[in-house]
């Protein structure tokens, strides 16, 4: 398995399946900006609820063979493996990544548990054979990482910008990036904490000199 970030900003993406485990897929690509269609017989209340809103697309009727193809992903979360069978064969036949709830074999990515501060984001994987791990790890590194990563990682973007803003040659960036790591980062506690301007200046002005 080759993990990846993929940008789901505006895609058409598709979840098969109105319950929990639907649901839970459908948040997720919202909050990646999809443009979301749900195709299930009937939908939970919640579901229908983001129906009302306009946030997604209900279509409340069976799947049909070939919807799978219209779609740059696809989900199925059904309680039905003949109908996820045939989501899963559809979206292989097109080309199209799909992920089948609890069915390692009819999918073709998988999803990771995840840990996210900001814009940081912890991915686990189990080639989707051991997601009960994976959520368990999740939840000890939730602990591990606290919510101050999110403002760290901000201010590692902004002093990415004020070092490629100075055209150093690639040693000397790489000199500053650990300088900024070291500073900020205590590796054993796993805490982190965001410069001062002060410092990051200092760091700036000796690399110039």
């Amino acid at each position: 398995m080759y993990p990846v970030g993929v940008s789901l900003d505006g895609r058409p993406c598709l979840v098969v399946g109105g319950g929990s485990v639907a649901l839970r897929k459908v948040r997720g690509l919202l909050e990646q900006g999809a443009v979301v269609t749900v195709i299930a017989p009937q939908a939970s209340p919640p579901m229908e609820a983001l129906a009302r809103s306009g946030a997604i697309d209900l279509q409340r009727r069976a799947y049909v063979t070939g919807d799978a193809k219209r779609f740059s992903l696809v989900f199925a979360a059904t309680d039905d493996r003949d109908v996820n069978r045939e989501v899963s064969s559809d979206a292989r036949q097109a080309q199209i990544w799909v992920n089948v709830a609890d069915d390692p074999g009819l999918c073709t990515f998988h999803l990771p548990s995840k840990v996210q501060r900001g814009s940081l984001q912890i991915a686990l994987f189990s080639d989707g054979h051991a997601p009960f791990a994976t959520r368990r790890l999740r939840q000890c590194l939730e602990h591990r990482f606290a919510q101050e990563w999110a403002r760290w990682v901000q201010a590692a973007a902004g002093f990415r910008k004020r070092v490629k803003a100075l055209h150093l040659t690639a040693q000397q960036q790489e000199v500053l990036f650990d300088t900024f790591f070291d500073a900020t980062v205590d590796t054993f506690s796993l805490t982190s904490r965001v410069p001062s301007a002060s410092e990051e200046d200092a760091w700036l002005g000796a690399v110039k000199e």
